[in-house]
């Protein structure tokens, strides 16, 4: 549900002729932000498109102190908090946190534009052919990316698919399926929208292979394997255009296991090198040790390429090092958002699920093998099902960790988190899978109701 200063949010557009980063203001209709005149040129269009992209390179759910990778990694079992945010770290959420409403507010932002760019591109009748389709495919990609994180992190959620702010003021909560189906209905459309081709020289926006790796996690969650592996296999066929890479050139922009990237916002290094790499004792957070004690097998080589310590009179503090540059600009480094490393666990996962064990270690081999690890088709080719399963939720936490919440999110999604959290967390209860409902949206929308144990 949109706050309702929804009413005065003016519609950003981005002047596409240099730097795509600096933005005209135009004032949205009363009810409505679709405008015609907006998207009577190529440029024009591209540049409201490209807006909702720097919507999220600010401080939102993709970038910052409230971004999903933050919030997820101290939720979980990753990250040691020293700043701000104890209320997720200590597990004591209030519906009043400010952090929380910005987590929840700013994704519905996003959400708006996209339903906004919708509506013009579906009134308008000057645009190239091809241009409105990649245009149309990107809203319906990110509106159905931004639902993916909503909904894991609240549950249900108000689906909003227009920009009227009066409808959407009011909407109920859908039902976690409904937003999944809706999900999977516009990834669909995207799927016919887009195609392989990228349509700049960088990453940063989404093809038809990142609708294709967004349907495979959707599907996955969804616990719809055969279409996650399906989905999966399509990206990691292609060959050409994706690889799995050097440890070391895995975040580098335009890196050739990046599926889809975000570029920083304008003159930063980005968000994660910048707050995660120690120069000093660390002020916000670090790793917990015993992730990086535990975690990792013996001779693993992500231990030594993704992780990195500070060390001083007080002690020793590992943090995260998978991105190398803490200020530099321009950047050479771009959040990942999706990757060839993921789709070969997800594959992984679908595969065991219907019982092809072999072609599930033959996935997860592929990770280990990069990791310099002993492979598993030669040292337990004959593990059961659900040792195989375990193996492939242990590799997922040292492969994906600190990205994007992944590992909140197989927490919550195998139903593991309150085994693992108890120990940690000692007001954990197992209705904190999800997060409350925010205090404000419960306040200005009267549909709203509140997430159990809050």
């Amino acid at each position: 549900m949109k706050s309702k200063n929804i009413l005065y949010i003016v519609f950003g557009i981005a002047l596409i002729a240099s730097s795509c980063k600096k933005f005209l203001e135009i004032a949205p209709p009363k009810t409505s932000a679709a405008s015609e005149s907006v998207f009577n040129t190529d440029d024009l269009a591209t540049s409201a498109v490209l807006n909702m992209y720097s919507t999220m390179n600010g401080n939102s759910f993709a970038f910052g102190s409230s971004s999903v990778t933050f919030v997820g990694g101290l939720s979980s079992d990753e990250l040691l908090n020293y700043g701000g945010l104890t209320a997720f770290y200590d597990d004591e959420l209030s519906p009043a946190n400010n952090t929380l409403t910005t987590l929840f507010d700013n994704p519905y932002s996003i959400i708006f534009k996209a339903n906004s760019v919708l509506e013009g591109l579906d009134l308008s009748n000057g645009l190239t052919p091809s241009v409105k389709s990649q245009l149309q495919g990107e809203a319906y990609f990110v509106r159905a990316f931004t639902y993916f994180n909503l909904v894991n992190l609240f549950g249900p959620v108000p689906l909003n698919l227009n920009s009227d702010y009066r409808q959407n003021r009011a909407n109920p909560r859908a039902s976690i399926d409904q937003i999944y189906q809706q999900m999977i209905n516009d990834l669909h459309l995207a799927e016919g929208l887009l195609t392989d081709q990228y349509v700049t020289t960088e990453r940063v926006r989404p093809n038809l292979a990142a609708v294709q790796a967004l349907l495979a996690r959707v599907y996955l969650y969804n616990k719809d394997y055969v279409n996650a592996e399906k989905c999966a296999s399509l990206i990691i066929a292609k060959t050409t255009t994706y690889s799995l890479v050097p440890l070391n050139n895995v975040f580098l922009k335009n890196s050739q296991e990046a599926i889809w990237q975000l570029f920083p916002p304008s003159n930063s290094s980005g968000f994660e090198g910048n707050i995660f790499i120690l120069t000093n004792p660390p002020v916000v957070v670090s790793l917990r040790s015993a992730f990086v004690l535990n975690a990792f097998e013996a001779n693993d080589k992500r231990k030594t390429s993704w992780v990195n310590s500070f060390t001083n009179s007080t002690g020793t503090y590992y943090f995260p090092y998978k991105y190398k540059v803490k200020s530099t600009v321009p950047s050479t480094e771009y959040s990942m958002v999706l990757r060839l490393g993921e789709q070969y666990l997800i594959r992984a996962e679908a595969r065991a699920q219907q019982n092809n064990l072999t072609g599930a270690i033959d996935d997860l081999d592929k990770i280990r093998d990069r990791a310099g690890l002993p492979l598993l088709a030669l040292i337990n080719p004959t593990i059961n099902k659900s040792d195989l399963l375990d193996a492939i939720q242990k590799e997922r936490r040292v492969e994906l960790f600190t990205e994007w919440g992944h590992r909140w999110f197989d927490l919550t999604r195998t139903g593991k988190a309150t085994e693992v959290l108890t120990p940690l967390k000692p007001k954990w209860e197992p209705t904190d899978v999800l997060y409350p409902i925010p205090l404000a949206e419960i306040t200005r929308n009267p549909n709203s109701s509140q997430n159990a144990g809050y």
